[in-house]
């Protein structure tokens, strides 16, 4: 068993995934549009210009699969209470990675050291993800 996340970025999920791949070097695994699907959804369910949207897609980041959508409509995204952590083996990626989700963002803690790594720091990104860069240390394994 295992858990992985989805997420939805109600018509904003191929920029976030662009992104993602730029970013964090995360590699598009599967995706398929609205207008792609075998079996369409109900007429009512999606807005009639949103055939080109993603209906799903998945993507992996290192060795964690990401799936994600841009649901059925154009309402707010409001991702409260979690975060996605990044855990990096050396400070040159945290660095890296940490300034490239941050770009468009938001930094909520800035890139330091902490008694757990040598570099922590936490972000939103332009989509509104919380993230937590970390680099794994002996101390502290995840």
């Amino acid at each position: 068993m295992k858990v992985e996340s989805y997420l939805f970025f109600n018509g904003k999920c191929a920029e976030a995934v662009a992104f993602y791949e730029k970013a964090i070097d995360a590699k598009t695994m599967f995706k398929i549009t609205f207008k792609e699907a075998p079996d369409p959804p109900p007429a009512d369910m999606i807005p009639s210009n949103w055939g080109d949207k993603i209906m799903h897609t998945a993507f992996s980041v290192g060795d964690s699969m990401v799936m994600a959508s841009d649901s059925c409509g154009p309402e707010s995204t409001d991702f409260k209470g979690f975060s996605l952590s990044l855990s990096v083996k050396t400070e040159q990626d945290a660095e890296r990675y940490f300034a490239a989700l941050s770009e468009g963002g938001e930094v909520t803690m800035p890139l330091g050291k902490t008694f757990w790594s040598p570099r922590f720091g936490m972000l939103k990104d332009k989509f509104g993800i919380a993230w937590m860069v970390n680099v794994v240390s002996e101390e502290c394994p995840g």
